[in-house]
């Protein structure tokens, strides 16, 4: 360990890129503190509780806890990318011709992703606004009126779209991908906060009665974090390896590889697109709370896309299978893949190539789906449904979605270091 991280400082590229990455966060991480005009962020500590405010809080990197201008953090941009993920899907032509078309396609989708997340920014910029004052008792928004609201609204798109840009130049000049590592950064940063907020509750301010109780209470619950990091890492690691072959008539030899598929091949993306998508429905009842709070139909509603309520978390659970294997088949095309291995002159043994080895490519892809998704979401809805059957303290850096999040992103940017380390090796060894 230590004569790997000797080498990645002693790497000029690597440590230029680390020092890159890093100021871009302690930008972010700045921003985040500066508030939005007009807005008392003290109001908001009255909504800390609520399910909504915690994943808004998460996808922001901590912005919203007081009410910066960049509260919205990359949650728009991600809304955005489902929706134009969803629209290649052969519905709409120009969307599914794009996604065909390798990198010019890619930066095609790229554009409307951005384009689209533009406005989902300032919907949900304008709808937080007005029904988070609402459920604040009005405190929130210091003069409330249409145009307050909307120089609010401008003011938090421009910030979203100016951290979306941020991740854009981590992941081109720095290392990890740009706008996990900024979602990464907001949950760290939260960590040491939540962690003496614990504490304080649990010990500080418990009397002589509750402090044995307490303790075996946090003594469990963080073997239980641990051993859920010991999964969660240890399922991000696993893979299945199908056997492939290459025949080379010229020399009548059989090269034998193998097609890595991974147990959780969607990673975190299933669970950000769930929490993503129960936001949106929660941004859009908080506009109709005051008018229609005691309401049965709003009630309903609430109830259903509440994350600390039975449905909302039934619901949650659903959303995060089905985008697992929705983002699986995405992952890891299995008519690009079995067109690939032909094109090569590759063939798994015992499955004609073609259409069977497109179609056991995607019964493996299901099945390992099946197991990663269990995973998933097992380990996302385990918090919130302790915190609603035992009352456990429900930290959102804590949580389950979190953790998968920072073991997810800690992994994938490890690799990339590791990535770079052998090219470098390589490179080297050519000059030589």
């Amino acid at each position: 360990m230590f004569t790997t991280l000797k080498r990645v400082f002693q790497d000029k590229d690597i440590r230029s890129r680390l020092f890159f990455t890093l100021m871009m966060l302690i930008v972010f991480r700045i921003g985040a503190h500066i508030t939005v005009p007009g807005v008392n962020p003290s109001a908001i500590r009255l909504l800390s509780a609520s399910g909504l405010f915690g994943l808004l809080n998460t996808f922001g990197g901590g912005a919203l806890s007081s009410y910066s201008i960049f509260s919205l953090g990359v949650s728009p941009y991600i809304t955005a990318s489902i929706i134009i993920q969803l629209l290649q899907m052969d519905i709409i032509p120009s969307f599914t011709e794009w996604s065909k078309q390798g990198e010019v396609g890619r930066r095609k989708l790229n554009r409307a992703t951005r384009y689209l997340a533009v406005f989902v920014a300032f919907a949900q910029a304008l709808a937080l606004s007005v029904g988070f004052n609402t459920l604040s008792q009005f405190g929130l928004v210091v003069n409330p009126s249409f145009p307050t609201y909307v120089m609010i609204a401008l003011i938090m798109t421009a910030g979203s779209m100016f951290v979306v840009w941020l991740g854009d130049q981590i992941t081109q000049f720095g290392i990890g991908n740009g706008t996990s590592m900024i979602i990464f950064a907001g949950i760290v940063a939260r960590i040491p906060a939540e962690v003496y907020t614990l504490v304080e509750e649990r010990f500080i301010k418990a009397s002589g009665d509750q402090l044995l109780e307490n303790g075996l209470l946090v003594a469990g619950f963080a073997l239980l974090a641990l051993l859920i990091l010991m999964v969660v890492i240890y399922v991000n690691q696993a893979e299945r390896r199908i056997p492939v072959r290459y025949s080379k008539r010229a020399n009548a030899m059989t090269q034998k590889s193998h097609l890595p598929l991974k147990i959780n091949s969607a990673g975190v993306i299933p669970v950000i697109f769930a929490s993503s998508l129960i936001m949106v429905p929660q941004t859009i009842l908080g506009l109709f709370a005051a008018d229609h709070g005691s309401s049965q139909w709003f009630k309903i509603l609430n109830n259903i896309f509440n994350l600390q309520q039975p449905a909302g978390i039934a619901l949650y659970a659903i959303t995060i299978i089905a985008f697992t294997f929705f983002y699986a088949h995405i992952q890891i095309n299995p008519e690009r893949a079995a067109e690939n291995l032909q094109k090569s002159g590759g063939y798994i043994p015992s499955v004609r190539p073609g259409l069977a080895t497109e179609n056991f490519i995607a019964r493996v892809i299901n099945r390992l789906s099946s197991v990663g998704s269990i995973f998933l979401m097992a380990i996302a809805t385990l918090p919130l449904v302790g915190s609603y059957l035992f009352n456990l303290p429900q930290n959102i850096a804590l949580s389950g979605t979190s953790l998968l999040i920072v073991v997810g992103v800690a992994l994938d940017t490890a690799k990339q270091i590791e990535g770079r380390l052998i090219k470098r090796q390589y490179v080297g060894f050519i000059r030589d």
